[in-house]
């Protein structure tokens, strides 16, 4: 008889695989579902990317087995971005290597760096792969919960000594995701400073950067003195460019620590098809307004949604980034219940914030990413609703 591997069996149920099965349930009875789920872009890919690869893709050259760490036109390309966008100057030759999109990064980067029987420091709630890949490694997840009193960071002074002891990645999502949460340079300097007390790697998700509003600009990690000395993060093309299928993105930071990734994805992957990292160079270094007008879209639907929100009663903070929208849940319901009724009876998917870790029961997750006239129409099914 078949039996899985012990790793496959202590994986949690994936949290969208879920989400998808119960949306099509109430699909196939005919009900005309508002997908508010999971966070991929209903925009379209800006026409210079799609170009781009449409050239690209024509070049024999291009056709052959690419290079896992990336090409170096790629590498330029994104080490040019960050100085614009951060002033952050890294070298592209060994402090930057190409991702087949974030999610691949996040998931192999502990086996660089994890042996069995050490722990990694997880946020909860918090995107699920962080600890999955955690799990492929053999270590242990530690979490630490994000709380509203802390305005969602960590507390990292109460993490026992035994567990730092045998702490060896610290890992971080700032602007977050689930909560939309915002850290400034202070925190990341506080990070750096207890990361080198403790001897930690710092992994920095930072696939939302650019999806930020009003007055804030969501910085580097890499900003802050001595950054480079430990930390490693993780940049998306998915969200900032809307190229969530197109699998492409980046991880920077210690040469060291690009080097562990590097050196997994050397022995487990082929790289990014050439065409599609050329696209990839196309948005990077690209005029960057389609990026300003993602953002006033979104920005336009939060509105929508947390004004929405409010009139109805709910407990809700308009986010500084993301395009997602963080709210409790209304007394008497848990976050699994909450969601479960908003499908049934209203035809409308949301995320329960539990889905994400046990600190996020109380919660649910909206995705801002189907078009504003869709969002009223499920604002006007929720106030339908008895609750």
């Amino acid at each position: 008889m078949v039996s899985f591997s012990e790793r496959l069996q202590k994986l949690p149920p994936y949290l969208f695989v879920e989400l998808d099965r119960m949306k099509a349930e109430v699909q196939a009875k005919g009900v005309d579902v508002i997908d508010l789920g999971v966070g991929d872009p209903d925009l379209p890919t800006p026409s210079h990317i799609v170009e781009a690869a449409v050239e690209a893709v024509k070049k024999p050259e291009n056709h052959h087995y690419p290079s896992s760490v990336g090409m170096l036109a790629f590498r330029q390309a994104a080490a040019s971005w960050l100085e614009r966008r951060f002033g952050v100057k890294v070298d592209p030759t060994k402090e930057i290597v190409t991702l087949i999109g974030s999610k691949e990064g996040i998931a192999h980067f502990p086996l660089a760096f994890v042996n069995p029987g050490d722990v990694v420091l997880v946020p909860t709630p918090a995107y699920p792969v962080y600890h999955i890949g955690t799990l492929f490694a053999g270590g242990e997840t530690y979490y630490l919960p994000l709380l509203p009193e802390n305005n969602f960071l960590p507390n990292l002074e109460s993490i026992p000594q035994e567990i730092l002891s045998r702490a060896k990645i610290l890992w971080l999502n700032y602007p977050n995701n689930p909560t939309a949460a915002v850290a400034d340079k202070d925190f990341f300097a506080k990070v750096v400073d207890f990361a080198k007390k403790h001897d930690l790697i710092v992994a920095h998700d930072a696939a939302y950067t650019e999806l930020y509003f009003d007055d804030f600009r969501p910085p580097s990690i890499l900003e802050v003195e001595g950054a480079r000395e430990v930390a490693i993060e993780f940049h998306s093309l998915s969200k900032t460019y809307c190229m969530t299928g197109w699998r492409i993105a980046f991880a920077v930071g210690n040469e060291t620590i690009v080097s562990g990734l590097t050196k997994v994805k050397n022995n487990v992957d082929s790289g990014v098809f050439q065409a599609v990292q050329e696209a990839g160079i196309a948005a990077l270094s690209g005029d960057q307004k389609c990026v300003e007008e993602f953002r006033q879209i979104f920005k336009e639907r939060r509105d929508v949604v947390v004004e929405g929100l409010k009139k109805l009663g709910f407990e809700v903070d308009p986010p500084k980034a993301t395009f997602y929208v963080w709210a409790r849940v209304p007394e008497g319901y848990s976050s699994a219940s909450f969601a479960a009724k908003l499908l049934k009876e209203a035809g409308i998917v949301v995320t329960p914030g539990n889905g994400f870790g046990e600190p996020g029961e109380g919660f649910f997750r909206i995705a801002l990413t189907v078009d504003k006239n869709r969002l009223k129409e499920a604002l006007e099914r929720i106030a339908s609703l008895k609750f």
